[in-house]
């Protein structure tokens, strides 16, 4: 599908410079340009791709101002926000290769499943008995949806999901290929031959709405009640959410975070990497957590924390230039202790 320079820049309120009358049927990334593709520049260090590019299109924001002279085949589309502007065409683009509606064979739907309109459903797909699909669900190969299971409206599954019995997923949410939603907490109590007897998990997991999961997520079913995911939360691939846990929106997490039972997480919470957060704990509204980091208690105020245990960064900083120094100080000690040895030597 084609669009004219022109059709663009109507779409995203902005201002063309050079040919309106452009086609592109394409995106690339602006250091990869061709021709009749779309691309944007808005971080300046990328700045110097601009003015070899290939792509007949980029857009720009409206501060940029050439510092050379661009390519004869290039058009700027001038926008508030590049990078916006751009996702915003990235997510039409997206929306335009959703799937047709059709269940494939061989597929199985129980006859007590309430399905709505604008289904797609993927070959070798399950959905189990009571549960409730939302219009305009893309379900994908492989995927289960197990007893009493309710998906909101363009909600999007990928393949060989696995989502266990009575848990929710609310409206226009993603969760991608290999996760598993609603999997056992673990929970295990010794007995009196110190042999570990399991807790059965009776709870399920919520999902409100807007909710992006990324693949080979776990996220446990609640011992009792929910474990819940606020809206807009945002979680990257290999993420282990433990039973009980709340997420509060618009809240993310990147890759291999790992989340222990009970924690509660607040809004708009970013964690990074690698992060451990502890059972039981609360994290306050606005907390940044760097990549690493473990979190062993309570977050009471919104700050950045880095270190295992996790501590302001400004202090991580310090402390790890001292750290740095370390071997200096040991030596710087040893030798010391050598003259002191010495000066007793000759008393």
């Amino acid at each position: 599908m084609e669009f004219s320079a022109e059709q663009i820049a109507d779409l995203l309120n902005g201002e063309v410079v050079g040919d309106s009358f452009v086609n592109v049927n394409s995106l690339a990334k602006i250091e990869e340009g061709h021709a009749n593709a779309l691309s944007f520049l808005a971080n300046p260090k990328y700045e110097e791709y601009i003015y070899s590019t290939q792509s007949s299109i980029c857009i720009v924001n409206n501060s940029f101002e050439p510092t050379k002279e661009l390519p004869e085949t290039l058009t700027l589309i001038k926008v508030e926000d590049a990078y916006a502007c751009f996702a915003k065409l990235l997510e039409l683009y997206n929306n335009m290769s959703k799937k047709s509606p059709v269940i494939e064979d061989p597929s199985f739907i129980d006859k007590s499943a309430t399905v709505s309109d604008g289904l797609y459903l993927g070959a070798f797909a399950y959905i189990g008995k009571n549960a409730k699909i939302g219009k305009n669900v893309v379900i994908y190969p492989n995927v289960f949806i197990g007893e009493n299971v309710k998906i909101g409206d363009n909600t999007t599954i990928h393949p060989n999901v696995s989502i266990y019995h009575d848990c929710v997923v609310g409206n226009n949410c993603i969760i991608h290929a290999g996760s598993v939603i609603g999997s056992d907490g673990f929970g295990f109590a010794p007995n009196e031959n110190h042999e570990y007897q399991k807790v059965p998990q009776i709870g399920n997991v919520e999902i409100e709405d807007n909710v992006e999961i990324g693949s080979n997520c776990s996220i446990d079913r609640a011992t009792m009640g929910s474990t819940k995911i606020r809206k807009g939360v945002k979680i990257d691939n290999l993420c282990q959410i433990a039973h009980n846990v709340e997420v509060g929106q618009n809240s993310a997490m990147a890759a291999q975070v790992g989340i222990a039972g009970s924690a509660k997480i607040g809004e708009r919470v970013m964690i990074g990497g690698q992060a451990g957060i502890s059972g039981h704990i609360f994290i306050a509204d606005d907390t940044k957590i760097v990549a690493q980091s473990g979190i062993p208690g309570s977050v009471k105020k919104a700050e950045t924390l880095m270190g295992s245990p996790g501590i302001p960064i400004d202090d991580f900083k310090k402390s790890y230039f001292g750290f740095r120094k370390l071997p200096f100080i040991l030596n710087k000690i040893a030798e010391l202790e050598a003259q002191v040895k010495e000066l007793s030597k000759n008393q």
